[in-house]
């Protein structure tokens, strides 16, 4: 854990070195061109602010090419303020061409933090699409799962009868129309023969 936080410690410091000379020198080189006062130090402001935006541009993954650009941009100002600073320019008489360069820059920082900050992307609107398209397509029901089909009671066994019990039981329905005056029904020919109903229903159709 201490190893861990003393890498991080050496990070923070070098960054901090960096930003702070980086500053001063696009400071030193604002100064030298005209811009006096607060506008000297709001120059490296722009400068991070335009590195700032365009590294997050470069992180979120969309429009690197974009992101990018503007990075090289806010890159070479600084570096460029960086090796001028170094003894290679005199700021004591500043060429015409760099004091273009910073009345200039203002209005590029700007430019460029509204693209980085505000332009919306393909991939962003092609997935809105998507997503509209999605709610507005009807949904299909839900399908019913298939039903068992339903199978038919299996026939029943056909029921040997006797030729004997057949014709007696002809001579007990004839006897029960005689009486009654109605055709013996199952139950009543099943009672008077004492056989099981299967039989009796066999009988029955027989007579």
């Amino acid at each position: 854990m201490r190893a861990q936080l003393a890498r991080v410690d050496a990070v923070l410091v070098q960054a901090l070195i960096a930003a702070a000379l980086s500053f001063a020198h696009l400071h030193d080189i604002a100064s030298a061109a005209g811009q006096d006062g607060w506008k000297a130090w709001a120059y490296p402001i722009s400068v991070d602010l335009l590195l700032v935006a365009a590294w997050r541009r470069l992180r979120t993954g969309e429009a690197k090419a974009s992101g990018w650009c503007w990075f090289v941009i806010a890159l070479t100002a600084s570096l460029g303020a960086n090796v001028a600073t170094a003894g290679l320019l005199d700021l004591g008489d500043v060429p015409a061409w760099l004091r273009i360069l910073v009345a200039g820059w203002p209005a590029v920082a700007f430019l460029g933090g509204t693209l980085l900050a505000h332009t919306a992307t393909p991939v962003a609107i092609n997935d809105i699409e998507a997503d509209n398209v999605q709610e507005d397509s009807p949904e299909p029901p839900p399908e019913m799962p298939a039903q068992p089909a339903i199978e038919a009671p299996p026939n029943r066994p056909a029921v040997p009868v006797p030729t004997a019990l057949v014709e007696h039981a002809r001579k007990v329905a004839a006897e029960h129309h005689t009486r009654t005056g109605t055709s013996i029904d199952t139950a009543t020919l099943r009672a008077r023969l004492g056989v099981p109903a299967l039989m009796a229903e066999a009988i029955a159709a027989r007579l």
